[in-house]
């Protein structure tokens, strides 16, 4: 295998979760989602050789990864359809990695009924990047950014409010 291939292969191992969190937030079904990672994979791999290192690799793979599913979305003009029915009741606290997994599955059930742009905010935000970067990577100005994001989190939060989940 070239050395080129092992770097990409490399860093796709190492920064995987970013195309996982970026398929389950723009896609609903487990087909979907993963039709949607190895289109990100795609474009990463064709646009490999014009990452010229200005920024760390994670933040362009979000940049290609966000794009990516923006057009995949346009593209094939899919509808989300959030299935409306609540996760089951609250695990005790006993199990915590079920209580983890059910308050990940109200969060990505929210993050789904947001707009694209809302979507993008609030998994570069997760991701710790500046109100400066996420503007950046937006293509918004920083203050724009802050203020999206705030009304973003408002939304999100009413949103899981809205499933029957208590904070």
């Amino acid at each position: 295998m070239k050395s080129k291939e092992k770097e990409f292969l490399a860093l796709i191992t190492s920064n995987k979760g970013i195309i996982r969190k970026v398929s389950r937030t723009y896609m609903d079904t487990p087909d979907d989602q993963a039709d949607l990672e190895q289109e990100i994979i795609y474009q990463l791999w064709k646009s490999f050789d014009s990452f010229q290192q200005q920024s760390s690799f994670s933040t362009w793979m979000y940049r290609v990864a966000l794009n990516t599913a923006l057009v995949f979305f346009k593209k094939d003009r899919r509808k989300i359809i959030v299935q409306e029915e609540p996760p089951p009741d609250m695990p005790s606290d006993e199990n915590p990695t079920a209580v983890k997994e059910l308050q990940l599955a109200h969060f990505y059930r929210a993050v789904q009924k947001l707009e694209r742009i809302e979507k993008a905010l609030v998994l570069l935000h997760l991701e710790n990047y500046s109100h400066k970067e996420i503007g950046e990577n937006l293509g918004i100005s920083e203050g724009n950014a802050r203020i999206k994001l705030s009304r973003a989190k408002e939304k999100l939060k009413t949103l899981i409010k809205q499933q029957g989940y208590e904070f």
